[in-house]
């Protein structure tokens, strides 16, 4: 049975706070950062050919942009993420939350290496952008999952709150 001790302090709601700013920050510079240097980025495109042909459209100074923006906000940005959906469930779903919590578990790995396979094809490293077909949909899926857990993991317990209430 997978176990929640390890994930145990991201239940606190300081933490869940932290968590909550930080993913509220990265989400917004996405757009910020990748409109200031022209680009679309790959992060939602799961087709290998249409990743390859965004990539081939890009200038050099556009790849390496890219390249840093996956390196560092696309890589701080799964940890945010990944900590307040699985803060969240933990939370919210006692009892059950480790299990609920495996496929955010699942999620925020394929992120990270839907980061790698883009910073190497961005970098003229390695052509691996044949994984985005199952990285991108899972890492996605994921996410949203665990964004609906997490909102109906309030929701319930502002509900359960009010029908306690005199």
């Amino acid at each position: 049975m997978l176990r929640e001790g390890l994930f145990k302090p991201l239940r606190e709601g300081r933490v869940l706070l932290a968590a909550l700013v930080a993913t509220v920050v990265l989400t917004a510079l996405f757009p910020v950062v990748a409109g200031h240097f022209g680009l679309t980025l790959l992060d939602a495109v799961a087709d290998p050919t249409e990743a390859r042909a965004l990539i081939e459209g890009l200038t050099r100074e556009q790849r390496q942009a890219h390249a840093w923006i996956t390196g560092t906000l696309d890589v701080a940005y799964p940890l945010a993420y990944g900590a307040l959906f699985l803060g969240a469930t933990l939370r919210f779903f006692p009892g059950q939350g480790a299990l609920l919590a495996i496929p955010i578990l699942v999620g925020v790995p394929a992120d990270f290496l839907e980061g790698l396979v883009q910073i190497l094809a961005l970098t003229g490293q390695a052509d691996w952008l044949a994984a985005k077909a199952v990285l991108t949909p899972v890492k996605g899926g994921a996410f949203v999952y665990g964004a609906v857990l997490a909102l109906l993991g309030v929701a319930l317990r502002g509900w359960r709150g009010r029908a306690k209430a005199p």
